[in-house]
């Protein structure tokens, strides 16, 4: 499993305890950080997509045991799909490297079957795009789709009651 952080390591942590087997090791969590998004001021908690996917932390394939990856499937995790362009930059770049380091085994072997999991897909048009294999079977999978509006995790907040108040507020003002 590869979380993109930071909005994918909680829903990467929680999916590790319900798809572990029974007296079968722990399912691996390794992370890569990307950033698409942009503050756009210090007192609007709101930010907004930016234009380029930026690389704050990737896989060390030089120290990362190649057969980890290699052959498997692997499941990206994220909090939410919004415009796209994270998920399909990361799935363009894990597939690459991933295959540079089958190459570099023998190149033996199937490759590596890549899958996402979001907690939230936004309904509106995309920027970015996903393998069509990938959508065709099935190996995109959202827990909920929701209209385009900000969503802000609990992981996130840095004051939980106010967290817990806006949602609260949010839920009754959309029932309204």
């Amino acid at each position: 499993m590869i979380a993109i952080g930071g909005g994918g390591y909680v829903p990467a942590r929680i999916l590790r305890s319900f798809l572990k087997r029974p007296s079968s090791p722990n399912i691996p969590i390794q992370a890569i950080g990307l950033s698409l998004y942009e503050t756009l001021s210090n007192s609007d908690p709101v930010e907004q997509p930016g234009t380029k996917v930026t690389r704050t932390q990737w896989l060390d394939f030089s120290t990362l045991e190649m057969s980890n990856l290699v052959g498997k499937n692997i499941l990206i995790v994220d909090e939410v799909d919004d415009t796209r362009t994270t998920l399909e930059y990361a799935v363009r770049e894990l597939e690459k490297d991933v295959d540079t380091a089958r190459q570099k085994l023998g190149g033996e072997g199937a490759a590596a079957r890549f899958s996402i999991f979001v907690l939230h897909n936004k309904d509106k048009p995309k920027k970015g795009h996903l393998p069509e294999d990938m959508m065709s079977e099935g190996r995109y999978l959202a827990a909920s789709t929701v209209s385009d509006v900000w969503i802000c995790y609990p992981w996130e907040a840095t004051d939980i009651d106010e967290h817990d108040g806006m949602a609260q507020k949010q839920m009754v003002n959309s029932h309204e």
